[in-house]
């Protein structure tokens, strides 16, 4: 048997979060916003993974941790991609001390050894709140997405890795998780 799989860092949305993705929602652009409860950081998509694979997924899950406390990321900063004047995402932005890139750096790696393709552009940490179908007008999108450009979103405690598996719905994806790996350090 096998799954869509991606490991994640889950983010619990804060009120600045709900009005930003309100303001978005309001704009007369087609977008397929990611649900409050769904809110994540993807540190790595595996795609289609076999069961069998589970515990070699979460040995490399632990070493890329080994080391690595529990610690704080700012989720701040409002921007897109690929670029301003073709948004295909839009993402809030984070800032930490740089182990996100090296926890995804070190997954990107070693998942090669599982059959996992490397990813050909380096690692930016974001947490997307919206793709983009269509973004109608929009001067009237970027001014939604500007104005929270300086906006210090949360802070959260990264305390949690989780190998989780996504179900593809016509209502939006269901994600659940696999297994939990604790940051201990």
């Amino acid at each position: 048997m096998s799954f869509r799989g991606f490991i994640a860092i889950d983010i619990k949305p804060s009120d600045e979060i709900r009005k930003f993705v309100e303001e978005l929602h309001q704009t007369k652009a087609k977008l397929k916003l990611v649900e409050l409860e769904n809110m994540h950081i993807t540190l790595k998509f595996l795609g289609e993974t076999e069961e069998s694979k589970i515990d070699e997924i979460v040995d490399i899950i632990k070493k890329s941790i080994e080391n690595i406390r529990p610690f704080k990321i700012t989720l701040e900063k409002t921007g897109v991609f690929p670029k301003p004047s073709y948004i295909k995402i839009i993402w809030i932005g984070i800032n930490d001390n740089g182990n996100l890139i090296r926890i995804a750096e070190y997954l990107d790696k070693h998942l090669v050894n599982l059959g996992y393709r490397r990813e050909n552009k380096a690692f930016n940490p974001h947490l997307t709140v919206a793709r983009v179908k269509n973004p109608g007008d929009k001067d009237v999108l970027l001014q939604v997405i500007e104005k929270y450009n300086n906006t210090i979103f949360s802070e959260i405690a990264v305390e949690n890795i989780y190998l989780k598996k996504s179900k593809l719905t016509p209502t939006g994806p269901i994600y659940s998780i696999i297994r939990e790996i604790k940051l201990e350090g």
